[in-house]
């Protein structure tokens, strides 16, 4: 069921533009699954689905550039995901911050949670933004200068 409903999401978002969790949950609901928002928000993280900016300006749901099919590491889902996701990176002491494109916090932070950085006390996402808590200062600058060289090559 959850791989068929999985397949069913990539091909709505695939053929139209679907810019909230409320309006694929409509579509689902059209061809017949009636679904949990909850479900769909672990459908979004599990399946990697990033917000990119569609033709009318706005931002809808899409699949990574890089497929997960062709990614060797979660270094590279990360480094995938974050490129596509992340608007601005800052700093508070030993917390990094991590501005995303509306409703992409939660996939971005699941991909950090799963890359090696030994620095990386924990991580807390909203719909926006993530705080990284780092283990002391010099450690949040050092991974602040690498998101953020990473940010810049985007922006």
């Amino acid at each position: 069921m959850k791989l068929e409903r999985q397949k069913l999401i990539k091909k709505i978002i695939t053929d139209d533009e679907i810019s909230t969790q409320e309006m694929l949950q409509k579509r689902l609901k059209i061809h017949g699954l009636n679904v949990t928002q909850a479900t769909i928000s672990r459908d979004i993280k599990e399946m990697s689905l990033v917000k990119t900016l569609g033709i009318n300006g706005q931002y809808k749901y899409g699949i990574p550039a890089k497929s997960r099919e062709k990614i060797k590491s979660n270094e590279e889902l990360f480094l995938s995901i974050f490129l596509e996701s992340v608007e601005k990176v800052d700093i508070a002491l030993n917390i990094v911050v991590i501005k995303t494109h509306t409703g992409m916090a939660q996939a971005v932070c699941s991909k950090l949670d799963r890359t090696p950085y030994p620095q990386l006390v924990g991580t807390l996402a909203g719909d926006d933004t993530i705080f990284a808590l780092m283990r002391t200062e010099n450690d949040a600058i050092e991974f602040f200068k690498n998101l953020d060289n990473l940010a810049r090559q985007v922006n």
